[in-house]
């Protein structure tokens, strides 16, 4: 049976969801090592975001628009979707939606979404995705998910539905929003989302030496976290030493804000880059590199690739009176830098009249 416009569902809801920048203790999120050890993040959302658009239709059509990668799919209605093939995130969303809030009734649809940044960025975009999608359908269907609920289906949806390998903080990043300590505890599959409290004055210093540079090098994070996973899961000695130093800097460099200490941030963050080079041969490059060498050359005081690594942006620290130079001099050397500013609300929808 094929479900129609209603008053059950909203004709048209867009949604948003922010995309973040990790700033320590990636790779701790992993379930292989949180669920061993307990891991811990250290994000914040910035003004980048993903879109979704859940529209009914008068036909008995299933559409799917990935507008930033210029792809399309037209299905009849109905429920059996390979959520491991075409668009996977679009599948996967819509099919479990149906399942656990529509009685397994299909709709007719059109989901439609977009990104401000390649795919393969860096900064969680493909779960920020998931998100908005999900809180599209939320805002259409009125369903009572709240962010952590919404979080949570993210994830189960992106790492367990459709398979894709990676960690958990990216989902409550873009659920959340802001500023944000989160803790995975060990041996349990539950998260704490501790907004972090700065006074104004660090977070507009801390937002005055922040730039992000896209290295032009979109990449796959699959290889990377694989690697990772494996080196956790064979005990190799180095990854695992480095795992703990990374969730080590996380703690300390949130000290390091609560009492704006900007350049012991800075200095975390090259130690954490460091580590993180030791996880997977993947993660860094010539390119990455490259750019990061410029980017201390022209002043910045730490960089780091943000996410897994091999490509996608990177961001730097630098004094605010630097970060000029900073940023012209990466884009001298064929990067797209630029300054960014962070953002305090997660996941957002509203009622569209087009």
């Amino acid at each position: 049976m094929i479900s129609r416009a209603s008053s059950a569902i909203a004709p048209s809801v867009r949604a948003r969801a922010p995309l973040r920048l990790g700033l320590a203790g990636g790779g701790t999120d992993l379930a292989v090592y949180c669920d061993r050890f307990g891991g811990v993040a250290l994000n914040a959302t910035i003004d980048r975001f993903a879109y979704a658009h859940v529209k009914m239709r008068d036909d008995a059509q299933l559409h799917f628009i990935a507008h930033d990668m210029q792809k399309s799919e037209r299905h009849e209605v109905v429920m059996d979707l390979d959520v491991r093939t075409g668009l996977m995130l679009h599948r996967a969303v819509y099919a479990h939606i149906m399942r656990a809030f529509n009685s397994g009734r299909p709709l007719a649809l059109t989901i439609s979404t977009s990104l401000d940044v390649p795919a393969g960025s860096g900064l969680g975009a493909s779960s920020a995705l998931v998100v908005a999608l999900i809180e599209a359908f939320v805002a259409a269907m009125q369903l009572p998910l709240g962010p952590y609920d919404i979080a949570r289906l993210a994830y189960e949806i992106e790492r367990e539905h459709v398979g894709l390998a990676g960690g958990k903080q990216d989902q409550y990043a873009a659920a959340f929003g802001g500023f944000n300590f989160m803790e995975f505890l060990q041996g349990s599959k539950n998260v704490i989302v501790n907004p972090l409290r700065l006074r104004h004055d660090y977070l507009f210093e801390f937002e005055s030496s922040l730039i992000i540079c896209f290295s032009g090098q979109s990449r796959d994070s699959a290889d990377i976290i694989n690697q990772q996973v494996d080196g956790l899961q064979s005990s190799d000695a180095l990854a695992l030493a480095s795992m703990h130093a990374i969730k080590d800097g996380a703690i300390e460099m949130k000290q390091h804000l609560l009492s704006g200490d900007i350049r012991g941030v800075a200095e975390i963050l090259h130690q954490s880059w460091l580590s993180k080079k030791n996880t997977a041969s993947a993660v860094t490059n010539p390119l990455v590199e490259y750019l990061l060498e410029v980017g201390l050359q022209s002043g910045a005081w730490a960089g780091k690739v943000s996410g897994a690594g091999g490509g996608g942006f990177l961001m730097l620290l630098a004094h605010p009176e630097r970060r000029y130079a900073v940023i012209r001099a990466l884009n001298g050397a064929g990067g797209q830098a630029s300054a960014v500013k962070l953002t305090f609300e997660g996941a957002q929808a509203w009622h569209s009249g087009l």
